[in-house]
């Protein structure tokens, strides 16, 4: 294949974050300095973002059999940087500077996530199963590194050999179930599944089993029921910059991968698969938001509300027709928003040299007379997660049961609404216990470092992006209305 200027604009995004990784890896070797590592993460991540407006030029184009750079992929591509990007200013946030900071080296933990970013990339433009296959690993490997990132803490530590072992499981479903699909299909690309599998009519037993299979396997990355007990605990012991990521970056870039691949081959999306995805919705939306209802951990609790919500996402994914892509791109877009902003307030909370987190909800009981800017975000946050109207989780809300309607999926549509009347109170028992009075409490907003602040103008203006999408959605809608499969 000859490589003209124009594959490498498209490719650029990939490129410059690869560059980005290079450089910094060099810059740790000559010597370590955590504001200069952060500083040049954030610069590549910033110019990474900008290079996709010319990508978008070129788009749709297909770079090597194994990547597609159309419109969808650039949404994405846009929406993983953004995330990454702020995950790696509350980094800078959380390890701190000067003696009082992070007891271990703090360089590699910019290392880890711009590599982690560089698989997700891959993974939103792949159209082709190797390469769903590399993005899905460059993804999943450096996030093992993260979630274990403080080792001093047993539970960091338990959490990422958690998330090893059973991701390597989620995995080896997946390689097997790409197998079973070569062998029925005889192609790797997904178009090409799609013709072999639309020219027999209905997948043969083998075709469905190996979709099955690779749905196990993407479940598994998604946190979906019944592949979901990794989460909780994953979600508690990773370091809380580390747990925005995996909430965040991470299942975006799965959750595309996944849409493409069932777009392409709709037949991947009739009949027994169809039942089971609705069945898995269905499961993911109850239980997710049951097991909330019990949580004493902010981060269990978000690790929780996290399945209810991708349970939500599915019910775009079975209806597929309509306004389903537009459902799904709004809804991960406002998903992201607020949970960055939610485990943006945790971080700011949290500083690693005290041993754990500060997730336990009695920690937050009367957080508004201490610290109420914080306070400010994360009330803006829940209500955004419970989908209270002027809020942008409203919007993501209101789409997905439009979907729903429209497809007539009316028990999916049931599960939605009773999910989200059982979130509505757990996420208000949050906002609470922010404004309850304590005996004895001073009013005072704490005194910040400088890359604390840093953290807190970015939440406060995740804070006004989130209502202001809520009040007018229309620029996020035209942009995802852009972004259609069709590029």
């Amino acid at each position: 294949m000859d490589f003209t200027t124009q594959h490498f604009i498209a490719l650029a995004p990939l490129l410059i974050t690869s560059a980005t990784i290079i450089v910094v890896m060099l810059a740790i070797a000559w010597r370590r300095n955590h504001s200069q590592t952060f500083l040049l993460s954030v610069a590549g991540l910033n110019l990474a973002l900008l290079s996709i407006l010319p990508a978008l030029k070129v788009a749709p184009l297909a770079v090597t059999p194994l990547l597609q750079i159309d419109s969808f992929a650039c949404l994405y591509m846009a929406l993983i940087l953004v995330a990454t990007l702020a995950c790696v200013t509350l980094a800078h946030a959380y390890l701190g500077d000067g003696g009082s900071g992070y007891p271990g080296n703090r360089e590699e933990l910019y290392l880890l996530i711009l590599m982690a970013a560089a698989g997700g990339l891959v993974l939103v433009s792949a159209q082709h199963l190797a390469g769903l296959f590399v993005g899905l690993e460059l993804l999943s490997v450096p996030v093992y590194g993260l979630v274990a990132y403080a080792f001093f803490n047993k539970r960091s530590l338990e959490a990422g050999i958690k998330y090893m072992v059973l991701s390597a499981a989620g995995s080896a479903f997946l390689l097997f179930g790409m197998a079973l699909l070569y062998a029925e299909a005889g192609s790797l690309s997904f178009s090409g599944i799609g013709q072999a599998l639309a020219a027999t009519g209905l997948p043969s037993p083998i075709a469905q089993l190996g979709l099955a299979m690779m749905l196990i396997g993407l479940a598994f990355k998604l946190s979906l029921v019944p592949f979901h007990l990794w989460t909780p605990d994953v979600y508690e012991g990773a370091p809380a910059p580390v747990a925005a990521f995996l909430a965040t970056a991470s299942k975006v870039a799965v959750f595309a991968v996944m849409v493409r691949l069932f777009q392409i081959s709709p037949v991947a999306n009739s009949g027994v698969l169809s039942n089971v995805l609705t069945i898995i919705a269905i499961a993911s939306i109850l239980f997710g938001n049951l097991l909330a209802l019990t949580q004493s951990n902010l981060k269990r609790l978000l690790g929780y509300s996290s399945i209810a919500h991708f349970g939500y996402l599915l019910i775009a994914l079975v209806a597929s027709k309509g306004l389903a892509m537009e459902a799904i791109g709004v809804y991960l877009v406002t998903y992201v928003i607020t949970s960055l902003g939610a485990f943006g307030v945790i971080t700011l909370m949290s500083s690693p040299y005290n041993g754990r987190d500060a997730d336990a909800l009695y920690e937050y009981r009367g957080l508004f007379w201490r610290r109420p800017y914080l306070t400010a975000v994360l009330t803006v946050m829940m209500l955004s997660l419970a989908g209270i109207p002027l809020t942008a989780g409203f919007i993501g809300k209101f789409y997905i049961i439009a979907t729903g309607v429209e497809s007539h999926e009316w028990w999916l549509v049931g599960s939605l609404v009773l999910g989200s009347a059982i979130g509505v109170f757990y996420y208000l028992r949050v906002m609470v216990t922010l404004y309850l009075i304590e005996p004895n409490l001073r009013r005072h907003d704490a005194q910040l470092h400088w890359e604390q602040r840093t953290g807190g103008v970015m939440l406060l203006a995740i804070a006004v992006l989130a209502f202001f999408l809520g009040v007018y959605p229309q620029p996020l809608l035209a942009l995802v209305q852009q972004s259609g499969l069709a590029g």
